[in-house]
This record gives structure tokens, C-alpha cells and sequence, in this order.
């Protein structure tokens, strides 16, 4: 299994069980009670065949019913959907020739069938005082709503620290696109940067996920911190991907995602995912930007028009340094928007230096 694979499946398995769901409830209900619990969530013809025994309930899902049918020994069965809980007090019997880490009994038989069916399955520890998810071959443990909370916090404090870093670096970047100054290692600098961030924001989802209903707050700080930071990560990358690259932005996003820590802190590397190799000195190798992230700070300037620009000038210095009739020129373009977006340019150019020299 692929990691975007698994951390899609780990993902829907957290907010199958975060706080404020039904399911959550009752196996919190199930914990403090210390009786322990094996919860299959799932039926078909292959759960079926390794179920024994047991009652045949098929009634709607409450947490309580989860609680009281929990204080038998065998296992509860609920539907796809966990609205409705099919059957308790069943014996599953899956393949023993399985491999399985786990030492305790109920532990061994959740693994090895969610193994076995790929479905999730909620093991509730009567003394460990533990919630184990499995699913495949995916095994977590829940955490207690205060540790995920210190977590997301420190995470959030990391965050911005390395926002304040990014933001810092395209601005820099920002000024050498309008003197048309821009070297490889530049753009490398910026996209190691917004990568950065986008792991730690990653890391953060899955708290805030796991968190459900408490982590509202951590939503918010997330939202405002990186907002648009996909997006302008995406814009960089159209910006300076190498010509006839045959991987899309978002393909080349994914592809540096998919690298290890040490592999996004390697120049050549990062180089190499934008389409550039055989390159020596990354510093002295000039690249211009097409003027797609740029172009997108101008208010109310539609992507057609962007296009057009893009298309028609091929950089963004030349957009810059084009006169107001050139601009007229490009289809689309009247002699009013024409001299916003010349407007718009100077007033950002003036910006990028005035930041940059603060």
C-alpha cells in the first residue's frame, strides 16, 4: 500500500471513531467500564464465514446498546455504515495462519481480521485501558483527547515558525522575479519551504481529525495560518516547472511529497521533481517565472486572462515591463484592465521592496 493510500485509510478510520460520533460514545462508554470489547464494523459473505454463534440483533446503533451488548464476551458486528448493530456476542474465527504481533487474545483476533477482511475493527482493552484501531495492516492506538491537544498545539506553535520562514523567503523571491534575477536554487529554497509547511499542516489534520468534535479551535488556527498555502505552492511550481516536463504541477507536488525528510532537503533533488537534470550549480543557473503567482495577487484578474498573459508574453518580467498598449494588445484585455493590472504590478513591485528592505 502507497503512503497517500494508507494515509487516506488512516484518516477515514479516525473520524469513523472521533469524539462527538455515536461510535466514539459507546466505546468510551465501553473503556471506563473496563468489560473490554471487539468491535467489527462491516458485514459480507467473508465476515460471515468466519462469525460463530453469537445473537442476530439488527437494530440501530446507540451508544448505550453498544455499552450494555459490550459486557458479553464475543465480539459486536455493525453494518458498513455503523448505523445499525447486526450482531453481538459472536466468536470470529479468522485465518490462524495470519501473522500477528499482538500477545492478548482479543488483540491477535482484531488483527487478524482486519487482516484478513481489510475492514476496520475497534479492540477496547479491559486492561490496558486502551482504544486499538486495525485496519489491513494498519494498527493505532487512540490517545487521550489531552495529549492529541498538547500535540496539535505544539504543532500549531511549529507551524508558525516555519510560515514566518516561507513567508519571509517569497518575498525575497518575489523581489528577484521583478528584477528578473531568479536562480534555480531560489525556487529550489521556496518549494523545500512550502513543503515544509505542508507536512507539518498534514500532521496537523490528522489531530484535528482524531480530535472530531474538541478540535474545532486547531481547525480555525489551522485555516487562518495556511490558508492559501496549496495554492501558492501549486502556482510556484506552474511557475517554474522546466518546459515540456511531463508531470503536472500537482504531480510534481505529489512526487515531492512522497520524498523522505532527507531527500526534500536535497537541492538536486527537488531540482530533478521540476524537470531539471544534468544541472551543476543551482545558484547560477537563472530561471525565469511565467508570472502565474504573481498574476493571481492582482484583484479580480479572471484565469482566462492570466492565461492570456502568460501565453503572450511567456515571463513575467516582460508582463512587468510591458506598456499599457502592449498589455491593450492581449486578447481579452481592455485599455481599462489594461491599466489596473499595470497599476496592480507597480504597486506590488513597490510592496515586494519595501518588505524586503524591512
Amino acid at each position: 500500500m502507497d503512503e497517500s493510500k494508507r494515509e487516506s485509510m488512516m484518516m477515514k478510520m479516525l473520524r469513523m471513531v472521533a469524539p462527538g460520533t455515536p461510535i466514539r460514545e459507546g466505546v468510551d462508554n465501553v473503556l471506563r467500564a473496563k468489560t473490554g470489547g471487539l468491535i467489527l464494523i462491516g458485514y459480507d459473505d467473508e465476515v460471515a464465514a468466519m462469525a460463530d454463534g453469537g445473537f442476530s440483533i439488527n437494530c440501530d446503533f446507540t451508544p448505550a446498546g453498544l455499552y450494555e451488548l459490550a459486557k458479553m464476551d464475543g465480539a459486536i458486528i455493525l453494518s458498513e455504515d455503523a448505523k445499525r448493530i447486526l450482531y453481538a456476542n459472536t466468536q470470529l474465527n479468522p485465518d490462524p495462519a495470519i501473522p500477528s504481533n499482538e500477545t492478548g487474545t482479543r488483540h491477535r483476533t482484531a488483527e487478524r481480521v482486519a487482516i484478513q477482511t481489510k475492514r476496520l475493527v475497534v479492540c477496547v482493552s479491559q486492561r490496558r485501558n486502551v482504544i486499538t484501531l486495525y485496519q489491513g495492516d494498519i494498527r493505532y492506538s487512540l490517545k487521550e483527547i489531552s495529549v492529541i491537544i498538547t500535540k496539535a498545539n505544539q504543532a500549531i506553535q511549529t507551524l508558525e515558525r516555519y510560515k514566518t520562514v516561507l513567508d519571509t523567503a517569497l518575498t525575497s523571491l518575489s523581489a528577484l522575479e521583478m528584477d528578473e534575477m531568479v536562480s534555480l536554487q531560489d525556487v529550489v529554497h521556496v518549494l523545500q519551504r512550502f513543503e515544509m509547511v505542508l507536512r507539518i499542516k498534514a500532521e496537523i489534520k490528522r489531530y484535528i481529525t482524531e480530535l472530531g468534535s474538541e478540535g474545532r479551535l486547531v481547525a480555525m488556527q489551522l485555516d487562518e495560518l495556511v490558508a492559501r498555502v496549496d495554492e501558492e505552492a501549486y502556482l510556484l511550481v506552474k511557475d517554474y516547472s522546466a518546459d515540456g516536463h511531463e508531470l503536472t504541477p500537482h504531480q510534481i507536488l505529489s512526487a515531492v511529497h512522497a520524498l523522505k525528510q532527507d531527500e526534500v532537503l536535497n537541492s538536486a533533488v527537488i531540482a530533478h521533481a521540476l524537470g531539471y537534470s544534468g544541472t551543476g550549480n543551482l545558484a547560477e543557473m537563472g530561471v525565469s517565472s511565467r508570472g502565474y503567482r504573481i498574476l493571481h495577487k492582482i484583484p479580480r484578474l479572471p484565469q482566462p486572462i492570466i492565461d492570456n498573459l502568460t501565453e503572450e508574453f511567456n515571463t513575467l518580467g516582460k508582463i512587468v515591463n510591458a506598456s499599457v498598449e502592449e498589455l491593450d494588445d492581449v486578447e481579452g484585455i481592455g485599455a481599462i484592465r489594461a491599466r489596473a493590472i499595470k497599476d496592480g504590478l507597480r504597486r506590488m513591485q513597490e510592496q515586494v521592496f519595501l518588505e524586503r528592505n524591512l
